[in-house]
């Protein structure tokens, strides 16, 4: 069994967008989240998985 948690799989982002503004999410390899520009929110990816609920989302400065 591994340690690591599974990685996201970026196709998903052809599929996903952001549940406030319906726009296009970026994806922040690092900091493993995905990013609303027009939204200014940062979605957390947790065990390879996008949770795209705007009360999980940390709030963004430009």
């Amino acid at each position: 069994m591994s340690d690591t948690a599974p990685e996201f799989d970026r196709r998903m982002l052809e599929a996903l967008i952001c549940p406030q503004t319906q726009g296009r999410l970026d994806y922040d390899a690092a900091a493993q989240e995905l990013i609303s520009k027009r939204a200014h929110l940062a979605y957390p990816i947790r065990d390879g998985i996008p949770v795209m609920l705007v009360d999980e989302a940390r709030r963004i400065e430009d």
